[in-house]
């Protein structure tokens, strides 16, 4: 952490000159800018004056966080295939998160292992194909360009109702896959 430039973008953010920030803490105006080039470094009580002057304290100042990865790309993506599906989840480690986005391709007549009854709801879009979502004994078919929406409090499981590849994203709340 190059602590010169964040007090010195911290400053800034405030509207403050060197000087201003200088007189709030009782410190010179050449201080400031020595620290603020990283020329010199503050005592533990200076730094606390100077963070409480631009109304911060020590624990903002030095929690630093990570730098959250928006973008995914395919060399990213986990494929497991089996039995004519493959599943490929689209954003690694999403287990931790809310959701879990897959995409799911089934060959003709191939069909997802039976998913218990679970707490959550999922999502999908059907890509290319035909499929239908099996949730206990009803059968629901769902064509390329359509959407589907479900509470997972039942078994569930999605065949190729088609001829041809069936390709959908499959999202679920909490993850489950």
């Amino acid at each position: 952490m190059e602590l010169g430039t964040k007090l010195r973008d911290m400053r800034q953010q405030k509207g403050l000159t060197q000087e201003e920030l200088a007189d709030r803490c009782e410190l010179t105006k050449g201080y400031i800018s020595q620290l603020e080039n990283d020329v010199t470094s503050p005592s533990i009580a200076t730094l606390i004056d100077i963070l409480n002057a631009l109304g911060s304290n020590l624990s903002d100042f030095f929690h630093e966080e990570a730098e959250e990865k928006i973008v995914f790309c395919e060399e990213e993506y986990i494929d497991k295939q089996s039995d004519g599906m493959t599943f490929s989840w689209l954003i690694p480690n999403a287990q931790k998160n809310m959701m879990e986005p897959v995409l799911v391709s089934l060959e003709p007549g191939a069909s997802t292992q039976p998913d218990f009854p679970h707490e959550g709801e999922e999502f999908g879009y059907v890509l290319e194909g035909r499929i239908a979502i099996v949730r206990a004994d009803k059968r629901t078919v769902a064509k390329k360009g359509e959407s589907f929406y479900y509470s997972a409090g039942k078994e569930h499981t999605v065949v190729n109702a088609g001829k041809s590849r069936a390709k959908f994203i499959w999202v679920s709340t909490p993850p489950n896959f």
